[in-house]
């Protein structure tokens, strides 16, 4: 869990509060904590969990204090998809309303992945199906070596609505996508790794200690650059060359207008004029970066 004394879950304005979704601050309130912990084992997204979920990104994203969101299952699991029993009994209605309730968890996790803080999803036990819709749309994913992963819709006559194809093509390829979705293999988390779908799966002893690394690497920057090379990225990944690169070259006079120039402080947290200054004089500031990047997740 994240350091710090966290702090009570609160409740989106107009929502009626949470009962199996908790959200806790920690580090100074830079940091959010979204867990999850319905009554049902493994953490299946019944109807009313997925509403709390994206009651609790929809209040998370309007804390311009929070600068990274970590997204958790309770109990040792992450997510083992969409609560098929309920989804066998009808609650997801006739075939139209199956198209909504598919377009409004595709707006969940676009709401995750347009996040203007850094998002890590912390993977146990397994990420599966919808969990791993879910992890998909985040920054960063760190797994503990004995988590599972996969999309076993198939053999449930079932094929994925919010990113298992679609979303799963652009980091894996279509080959691999295929594999995934048309066989329903359960995965270890080091292929997830080796594919490019995870970032690190680290010994199940070490994961809290490797997420609290993590967090203090990315808290250590300029978070009004982080926040630009996350919007870059995200959109550039579906255009095409010549588009991404004037887009690219628009974001570096962005950055030199918020960062560069030390009187035009308007954002906060962009820190302008001290990057360029700490790279100059090699500040404690530069200093303190480069030591904890410099070798982070470098091998």
């Amino acid at each position: 869990m994240p350091t710090g004394i966290p702090v009570p879950s609160f409740q989106p304005k107009g929502f009626g509060g949470f009962k199996d979704v908790s959200i806790q601050r920690s580090h100074s309130g830079r940091v959010g904590l979204i867990t999850w912990n319905p009554p049902k084992r493994l953490n299946p997204l019944t109807v009313a969990l997925t509403d709390e979920l994206v009651a609790a990104v929809e209040e998370v994203k309007g804390d311009e204090k929070l600068h990274i969101v970590v997204f958790r299952g309770a109990g040792g699991f992450f997510c083992c998809g969409d609560d098929l029993i309920e989804m066998h009994e009808g609650s997801w209605g006739n075939p139209n309303q199956v198209m909504r309730r598919i377009r409004y968890y595709q707006q969940f996790a676009q709401q995750i992945e347009e996040l203007d803080k850094t998002t890590i999803a912390l993977i146990e036990g397994f990420a599966l199906g919808g969990g791993l819709e879910t992890a998909m749309a985040c920054d960063f994913v760190l797994a503990a070596e004995s988590a599972q992963w996969g999309m076993p819709e198939v053999d449930n006559a079932m094929t994925p609505g919010w990113g298992g194809t679609t979303r799963m093509i652009r980091y894996i390829g279509r080959r691999r996508t295929k594999e995934v979705n048309m066989i329903g293999a359960l995965r270890s988390a080091k292929t997830a790794v080796e594919w490019g779908l995870f970032n690190r799966a680290v010994p199940d002893g070490q994961l809290e200690q490797e997420l609290q690394k993590l967090i203090e690497v990315l808290l250590s920057k300029n978070q009004q650059t982080l926040r630009q090379l996350k919007f870059v990225i995200n959109k550039n990944a579906d255009a095409d060359m010549t588009t991404a690169l004037a887009f690219e070259a628009m974001n570096e006079v962005i950055t030199s207008a918020v960062n560069w120039d030390p009187l035009t402080p308007r954002i906060p947290d962009a820190e302008p004029g001290k990057g360029l200054e700490a790279f100059a004089k090699k500040n404690e500031l530069w200093n303190r970066r480069r030591e904890l990047a410099r070798k982070f997740w470098a091998d």
